[in-house]
Parts: structure tokens; C-alpha cells; sequence
């Protein structure tokens, strides 16, 4: 493995196997926007603390680029992802008019810790961002306020309440923040006037109502013959981000399609060279959904253990230890309507092969898929998704 974004598609994997274990219909986060708030943790953190991040994060199969040190004595074997994340973020915040996309991080510190200059100057670097002081021994629920309202301003009012009453205490020390805002244009919007009432089916047995848009044109698709499912890419304006839809063949054949998943099969299956354009009737739901996570005790069950309880060595952020992560807390929201979807972005440079004789093909997810959200430049996934219930 030789990338930052094949890091994120196996940890996104791994938490999405964590989710699943919820029995939640819906599911949606933002893996990079997990993974960019922690490698500000690992930027500061050392020993046992790092390492363990570090292997959850699958950052350990990053190969080390010699030519590039990071500014920091601290940043050690993981000096090249701090750099990745860099050109990353720069990528993914450039300007554009097709869409917006906002990647937004913050670590919010009690204001009785000095953070090291070094630190600061590092995290301004690599992350674009910087640390705030809080006063959560003497004014935690100030604080909170504060850390949600700065959370709905870089989310454009989507994101409210990350944090929820009671989940600041005057024993708290450190918060990382992380918000994802994406709203886009379909390269080829669906007409409202096709938009009809259709059925959706969560399972065999009962079906809700659901608008359906419908449009009928070229597409990038592929039959995933043994997995009995097919995929769909389905472009943002500029190309630059799209979003895959995983559809099983069968009504009752999510679960079926989940258990032979592995994050390298997504990346395969979902590769261009393994896609063909063809004339695709597609029907779409109309669909939205927010998800909350409190990831502590997931990040605790994947093998991140330290960082949470009195061993963590976060010792690069200060110059001593005493420092410990308090919360981790995500929260993503998709709206997906005829003009495009409002949560994240995505890149693909469409190579056109000339084939007069496109085939026609059926995608009408009116049952349970997987979808996700992609840079293309960057092969990164920037939301993943199941929907399962409108």
C-alpha cells in the first residue's frame, strides 16, 4: 500500500464493519474527516499512544518518504502521512465553482495546558488549522456552546449540537473537532417533472413510499457477477467528484453483499478500468440522512486504547503528559435531490473509449445499497453510506 487514500478506505472499512454491528437501517460518515482529526492527535503523540493510532489508521503501511521530513522532531515513522494530509486538504479546499466542499478541524484545548509552539506551527502546516483555548474546568457548558456553534458556522447551520448536553465536564482536557460540508450539482440533474411516487422495498416483505427521481443516460457501470450486485458512478458537475452506488441484484441481498466486502474489493470494483459506459435507466430516491457517532469506544475496540485513559502519551502537544482525548464525536448529513447532493465531493476523469453499441442497463434502487462520495484526482472517499429505510 503506497497512499493516504488507500489508508482511509481501509480504516473507513473497518469502521463500517464496527457500524454495521449497531443494527442501524442508515448508516453515513466521513472517514477523512475522522482520519484528518486524528492524524492532528498523532502529530503530537508518541510511543505506545502513536503506534496504536497509527495501526488502526492503517498509517503503518504508509511507506516513509526519506525526502520528506516533517518540521517536527516528534513526527517520527509517520512523517509522510502528516505530508499527504497536507497536499490532500490543499486538494480537496481548492476553490471551485462546481461545488462546495468544506473540510473543517479543530482541537480545542483546556487553556490550563500550554500547547508547544513547535506543535502549533505543525498543526497550522500540516492541517491548516489551529488549537483553542477553552475554559472546560471552570465554564464547561461555555465551551460547549462555543465548540457547536463553531461547528454549525463551517457547515453552513447543517451540523447542530455535535456536542450534546452533559458530554463536557470540568474534568475535560481535549476535544478534537472535525466537520465535512458538501454540496454539489449532478453533471446531468434529473428533471423534477420525472420525479413519481415508487415504492421502496427495505425487505421482502413491507415497502414505503418513496419520491423516485429517474433519468435515463450514460453512465460508468459494471455487473459484479459474483457478488450478485452492480455499481454505478454517477458524476458531479466537473467531474471531479462522484458518487458510486452499490446496488444488489436481489431485495434481501445487502447483508449477503456486505459480508464479501473488503476495502479491497470497493476499490477494485469501483475502479474505472473495471467500468464500461453504458445507457443506463436509472432510478434514484430522494433521500437524507444524519448520523451521529460517539467513536470513543469504537476507536477503544479497533485497538486505539491509549489515547483515551491516563497511558496516552500526547506529550508532543505539550511537552509533558496528562493530556488525554475526552470525545470523539462525528456528525454527517446527505441530502440527495434532482440538482445534486448536499454532503461531500468527488474526481473522475472519464476516459470516453468509443462504443456505438452502448448496452442498456436497469439500476432502479428501490431496495437497501451502499453509496459513496469520492475525490477522483485522489481516489479518496469522502462519505460512505448505506441506505436501507427512507
Amino acid at each position: 500500500m503506497n497512499s493516504l487514500s488507500e489508508a482511509n478506505t481501509k480504516f473507513m472499512f473497518d469502521l463500517f464493519q464496527q457500524f454495521r454491528k449497531s443494527q442501524k437501517n442508515n448508516t453515513f460518515y466521513s472517514p477523512i474527516s475522522i482520519t484528518t482529526a486524528l492524524g492532528m492527535v498523532l502529530l503530537g503523540a508518541k510511543d505506545n499512544t502513536a503506534q496504536q493510532i497509527n495501526k488502526v489508521l492503517h498509517f503503518d503501511q504508509v511507506p516513509e518518504n526519506t525526502t520528506e521530513k516533517a518540521a517536527t522532531h516528534h513526527v517520527d515513522r509517520s512523517g509522510n502521512v502528516h505530508h499527504q494530509f497536507q497536499k490532500l486538504l490543499t486538494e480537496l479546499n481548492k476553490s471551485t465553482d462546481a461545488y462546495e466542499l468544506k473540510i473543517a478541524n479543530k482541537l480545542f484545548g483546556e487553556k490550563t495546558f500550554q500547547f508547544l509552539q513547535e506543535y502549533l506551527d505543525a498543526i497550522k502546516k500540516f492541517y491548516q488549522t489551529s488549537v483553542e483555548s477553552v475554559d472546560f474546568a471552570k465554564a464547561p457548558e461555555e465551551s460547549r456552546k462555543k465548540i457547536n456553534s463553531w461547528v454549525e458556522s463551517q457547515t453552513n447551520e447543517k451540523i447542530k449540537n455535535l456536542l450534546p448536553d452533559r458530554s463536557i465536564g470540568n474534568d475535560t482536557t481535549l476535544v478534537l473537532v472535525n466537520a465535512i460540508y458538501f454540496k454539489g450539482q449532478w453533471q446531468n440533474k434529473f428533471n423534477k417533472e420525472n420525479t413519481k411516487e415508487e415504492k421502496f422495498w427495505p425487505n421482502k416483505n413491507t415497502y414505503k413510499s418513496v419520491q423516485m427521481m429517474r433519468q435515463n443516460k450514460s453512465f460508468n457501470f459494471a455487473l459484479l457477477e459474483d457478488v450478485q450486485a452492480k455499481v454505478l458512478e454517477i458524476p458531479y458537475k466537473g467531474k471531479d467528484l462522484s458518487m458510486i452506488v452499490l446496488l444488489p441484484n436481489e431485495i434481501n441481498g445487502l447483508q449477503k453483499l456486505e459480508e464479501k466486502l473488503t476495502a479491497e474489493k470497493l476499490l477494485e470494483w469501483t475502479s474505472l478500468q473495471n467500468m464500461r459506459e453504458a445507457h443506463v435507466d436509472l432510478h434514484l430516491p430522494r433521500f437524507k440522512v444524519e448520523e451521529s457517532y460517539d467513536l470513543k469506544d469504537t476507536l477503544r475496540n479497533m485497538g486505539m486504547v491509549d489515547l483515551f485513559n491516563g497511558d496516552a502519551d500526547l506529550s508532543g502537544m505539550t511537552g509533558s503528559r496528562g493530556l488525554l482525548v475526552s470525545e470523539v464525536l462525528h456528525k454527517a448529513f446527505v441530502e440527495v435531490t434532482e440538482e445534486g447532493a448536499e454532503a461531500t465531493a468527488a474526481t473522475a476523469v472519464v476516459t470516453g473509449f468509443s462504443s456505438p453499441l452502448l448496452t442498456n442497463e436497469e439500476f432502479h434502487c428501490n431496495h437497501p445499497f451502499l453509496f459513496f462520495i469520492r475525490q477522483n484526482k485522489t481516489n479518496s472517499i469522502l462519505f460512505f453510506g448505506r441506505f436501507s429505510s427512507p
